[in-house]
C-alpha cells in the first residue's frame, strides 16, 4: 500500500536537501502532534549508511514504539533535470507500526519545474504486511499532516534567508 505527496514548496531545491539531512528538521515534520527522539547519539546531519533507532511519542507523552531509521540515497533525473532522492528503509521495531513487514519511505527534492527558485518534493512511503489496511488510514492521515509542516517550515530552510524589508543589508 502507498502514501503520496507531491508538493512545490517555498524553498529552494539545495535548501530542501539539507533539511532532510538533518535530524533536527526532520523531527520538526511531525512535532507537536509526534515527537521523535534518538535513542543514541544522532549524527549531525544524516549521511548514505546511517543508522538511528529512535522512540516515538504522540503528544510528547504516549508511546508509540521505536523505529530504525536506516538512510541510503540516490540521484536521478526525469524530463525536468536531476532529482536527489532520500530513502528511509528502516523498520518499525515496537508499538503498533511493529506489525508491518514493509516499510519504504523515498523523498524526491528537484527545483519546482518553470520555478528553480522553489521545490518540487515528492514523497511515498510503502507499506506492507497483515495490519497495512488497518493502519493505512492512521499513516495517510500523519502524512497530510507532514504535509502541512513541509509547506510550513520550508521557507526556514533558506542557507541565507533574505533580509526583511527596510533592513540593512549588511546587517549593521
Amino acid at each position: 500500500m502507498r502514501i503520496l505527496l507531491k508538493l512545490v514548496i517555498d524553498c529552494d531545491a539545495d535548501a530542501a536537501w539539507r533539511a532532510l539531512h538533518s535530524p533536527r528538521a526532520v523531527a520538526e515534520l511531525y512535532g507537536p502532534l509526534l515527537a521523535m527522539q534518538p535513542l543514541a547519539t544522532p549524527p549531525t546531519a544524516w549521511e548514505a549508511g546511517s543508522d538511528l533507532p529512535v522512540q516515538l511519542t504522540l503528544g510528547g507523552a504516549v508511546p508509540m514504539g521505536r523505529q530504525l531509521i536506516s538512510v541510503s540515497e540516490r540521484t536521478t533525473s526525469d524530463a525536468h533535470g536531476p532529482v536527489r532522492v532520500f530513502r528511509d528503509s528502516g523498520i518499525p521495531l515496537t508499538g503498533p507500526l511493529s506489525s508491518l513487514d514493509v516499510w519504504d519511505h523515498q523523498m524526491a527534492i528537484s527545483p519546482a519545474p518553470g520555478d528553480p527558485a522553489r521545490t518540487l518534493w515528492r514523497d511515498r512511503l510503502v507499506i506492507g504486511g497483515p495490519t497495512a489496511p488497518l493502519l493505512w488510514p492512521v499513516l495517510w492521515s500523519a502524512w497530510q499532516w507532514r504535509a502541512a509542516r513541509i509547506r510550513a517550515l520550508a521557507p526556514t530552510w533558506a542557507h541565507d534567508p533574505e533580509a526583511p524589508a527596510g533592513a540593512p543589508e549588511d546587517g549593521g
